[in-house]
């Protein structure tokens, strides 16, 4: 490991291998706010043809954004932070009461090695919220793991219109140093 203790774990392969797994899904739509943690995948989203990657400005519209995808007959997956869980909560009841497939992939703050104490709430509390909400949550703690999570998790959300939530632990993405 280096300095701020990060390891290989760190490094594009699994990042790879998450954007393999969207793009064999023929995801189209990729939301997602700024974060550094997911900066690979959008880069990858916006070199790719066919995928239409864009930011937002709160995470909540990403959860409509994956409804409109869906009504509009492509699939989308939402990247955000876990400091924004909180703001989709409500959404999440549209994604609920009228069964529409959500996949977001959630990467971790507020864990090991944070330096944000303001990120530690949240970090505590997105998984929890987001089974109240119903959406089921798969935790990613490994690079190895990541491919068949996110694999498994695109099975379960469109063949079944389940809502999932792949969180990609701050151990995966590795500490950052300010």
């Amino acid at each position: 490991m280096d300095a701020a203790g990060q390891g290989a774990e760190t490094s594009a392969g699994w990042q790879d291998a998450l954007f393999e797994c969207l793009s064999r899904e023929e995801i189209r739509q990729l939301p997602y706010v700024p974060d550094n943690g997911h900066a690979h995948i959008i880069e990858r989203a916006h070199a790719d043809p066919g995928m239409l990657a864009y930011p937002l400005t709160t995470e909540e519209e990403g959860v409509a954004v994956a409804c409109g995808a869906w009504l509009g007959g492509q699939k989308a997956a939402l990247l955000m932070q876990s400091s924004g869980v909180g703001n989709c909560v409500n959404m999440l009841s549209l994604i609920n009461n009228c069964r529409f497939p959500l996949l977001t992939i959630v990467t971790m703050r507020g864990e090991w090695g944070e330096f944000n104490p303001w990120q530690v709430p949240m970090g505590r509390a997105a998984g929890p919220a987001m089974e109240l909400m119903g959406v089921s949550v798969r935790r990613v703690e490994e690079p190895g793991q990541v491919a068949p999570v996110v694999d498994a998790a695109l099975h379960d959300v469109f063949s079944s219109d389940q809502a999932v939530a792949v969180l990609l632990s701050q151990t995966l993405l590795g500490r950052k140093e300010w």
